[in-house]
């Protein structure tokens, strides 16, 4: 497990800086800007391919821990017997997550339920039933108080030097009850942000994580609810709207739900008992 604890994080590759033409003022004059890195990452369970997903360079192998978490595949830290680069992928976009022996997995259901919710997406009561029926619904009598919420989204935007530089990413934050922040990732995909900051936590031995909140920007997808769920996590804020599945599925599986957190204000969608 020594390589999973490596952080294998270089900051620059977040970044790409080109030379453009910008407007201004009535006038045209040529300057530097920098964008948010994309790049695809395939990621490998035992060296067998099961996704590529498009993501900020950085964390790659929290990102694929925190996709294995999410899909249900891994539960305790010592499902994990390495993680490890490809040696012949000079470019470092691929993850080969090593399992222990006696952890199981179906590469046919992976692979074809990865393919459906990457091309077409997953809709309606008989995707909430399955997914339900593959996580645990949330028990945890976790709450946190208004104003500790209220306070959260600027710590994350404090932190988030990434955005900072380039206005083009989303950030996912994992933060204790009483509002301290533990993980924070950015990406350009915000499911992405979430495996990862996931990933962290899962390798910190901190899973499940029924003490704990995560707020992500944007607004909140079914997607997003359900992989706090596969990680014990009651509790879902974000800055903006949630989809209305994303309710029925927090509603169903007894998490908490908060959209619009921003500005001194929050709507709170499901689970009250646990603002207070």
């Amino acid at each position: 497990m020594h390589r999973a604890c490596k952080p294998w994080f270089n900051p620059w590759r977040q970044l790409k800086s080109i030379r453009i033409i910008r407007w201004q003022d009535g006038h045209a004059v040529t300057a530097s800007d920098q964008l948010a890195a994309e790049e695809p990452l395939e990621i490998r369970v035992d060296s067998r391919s099961v996704s590529v997903t498009m993501r900020t360079p950085g964390h790659d192998p929290e990102l694929a821990i925190g996709f294995l978490v999410s899909e249900g595949i891994l539960h305790q830290r010592n499902e994990v017997r390495d993680i490890r680069t490809s040696p012949r992928n000079r470019a470092g976009n691929v993850v080969d997550v090593l399992l222990a022996p006696e952890v199981q997995v179906d590469f046919a259901r992976l692979t074809r339920h990865v393919f459906a919710s990457s091309s077409c997406g997953l809709c309606g009561k008989a995707s909430i039933a399955a997914v339900r029926g593959q996580f645990a619904r949330v028990t945890s009598d976790f709450t946190v108080a208004p104003e500790t919420l209220l306070a959260l989204p600027d710590k994350m935007r404090a932190a988030q030097t990434a955005f900072a530089a380039t206005g083009g990413l989303h950030a996912a934050a994992l933060f204790t009850a009483t509002g301290e922040l533990l993980v924070l990732r950015e990406d350009v995909g915000r499911h992405n942000a979430v495996d990862k900051v996931l990933g962290r936590a899962f390798l910190d031995g901190l899973t499940p994580l029924r003490n704990h909140l995560l707020l992500v920007s944007g607004r909140t997808s079914f997607e997003l609810v359900q992989k706090a769920l596969a990680a014990g996590i009651a509790l879902v804020a974000a800055v903006s709207a949630p989809s209305s599945l994303a309710v029925e599925f927090a509603r169903a599986n007894g998490q908490t739900l908060v959209g619009f957190l921003r500005d001194r204000r929050f709507n709170l969608y499901t689970g009250r008992k646990r603002v207070k």
